[in-house]
């Protein structure tokens, strides 16, 4: 299962509930076109991030529902709880488990089908996220991880996106093989590393009421808030992350390029030393002396270790991240200016 760590983005590896695994397979054997998630659902992994999550503490949690033909349906949740390292004995696996035991016990949909943590500016395209959704997705296939982004949601409207891990990605994980020749086999870019699955929230027609009445009675000076406009700290520090991607990008290219010198410095070396090979052959041939015994050329020189270039695919997805949030930032702040005049202008 996905584990608690410090850090944005981070995600742990393993997964417990292996026996859900059938019971939602066979709801549905179908790829998951769309999810669905109750509005109670929303409101608990919001709550848990206010009351949790501060400045870049990532917060977790369990989702819990059911497959039905291509939709996956999320009916509720739970979250990992706050402990530090001096919790020594503390077991996740076996906390779940009891979660889910006392959840069965009260007829709540108890079956795994996914989990979901916030996010920091948008910061979750890690390595951690990347083996913890593998994890679930090889347990089961329908799993999903929710992301929560709380700086967005508090602009003014709801960020919340689910996410899988694509066919092609899957393979390459269940190889390990993150090689270049690998990736660039199995065709992996930045772009179908992950895919997004539309979200629909489901209330009950009580609820439904229940918010339109609220909607009726809020005071129009509360919806004039949404038209302000959001604080230049947030363009600032999304530019921040950017450049420290964008710097860390650099640094892998580097070490990519000297990769490939150091193999065309290598074909050289076996180019020279096979050519004196020949080249003595000739002479002891000349000198009736037999040749020189056959060697094998790969132990002599060792091909150097091609670095690993996931790391350099998941930056690449991050620094995409990056700009669509400042192109969203920018958007919405325009948006708003041009609803802010337009206001102005019928109140004159």
């Amino acid at each position: 299962m996905a584990s608690r760590k410090e850090g944005p983005g981070a995600a742990g590896g393993g997964f417990g509930a292996a026996k859900g695994k059938g019971k939602a397979a066979a709801a549905g054997d179908s790829a998951v076109k769309q999810v669905q998630i109750d509005g109670g659902v929303v409101l608990k992994i919001i709550k848990h991030y206010q009351e949790e999550g501060q400045g870049n503490e990532v917060v977790q949690g369990v989702l819990l529902g059911l497959v039905v033909d291509d939709r996956l349906e999320i009916t509720n949740c739970f979250p990992f709880p706050q402990h530090t390292e001096d919790d020594a004995d503390f077991d996740e696996v076996q906390y779940q488990m009891e979660m889910m035991r006392s959840l069965r016990h009260v007829n709540i949909d108890h079956l795994h089908v996914g989990w979901y943590q916030s996010t920091y500016y948008g910061s979750f395209v890690t390595r951690a996220l990347l083996d913890s959704q593998f994890s679930y997705q090889h347990a089961i296939e329908e799993s999903v991880v929710l992301i929560y982004d709380p700086i967005k949601t508090a602009q003014g409207s709801l960020s919340l996106k689910a996410y899988r891990l694509t066919p092609k990605l899957m393979e390459v994980c269940k190889e390990k093989d993150f090689s270049p020749e690998a990736l660039k086999k199995a065709n992996i870019a930045y772009e179908n590393m992950f895919e997004e699955v539309p979200i629909v929230i489901k209330n009950s027609y009580l609820i439904n009421v229940m918010l339109w009445e609220l909607e009726k009675k809020s005071a129009v000076a509360d919806r004039h808030e949404l038209l302000s406009l959001a604080s230049s700290n947030h363009l600032g520090k999304s530019l921040q992350l950017l450049m420290d991607r964008v710097d860390e990008m650099s640094q892998d290219i580097v070490k990519y390029n000297t990769y490939l010198r150091n193999v065309s410095k290598q074909q050289q070396q076996k180019h020279q030393y096979q050519q004196r090979r020949q080249q003595e052959n000739i002479q002891r041939q000349s000198r009736g002396e037999p040749p020189l015994p056959e060697e094998d050329i790969n132990k002599l020189f060792k091909p150097p270790q091609p670095p690993p270039r996931m790391e350099s695919l998941l930056i690449a997805g991050q620094i995409n991240t990056y700009c669509q949030n400042i192109k969203e930032f920018n958007a919405q702040n325009l948006g708003k200016l041009f609803m802010a005049q337009a206001l102005q202008d019928y109140n004159n």
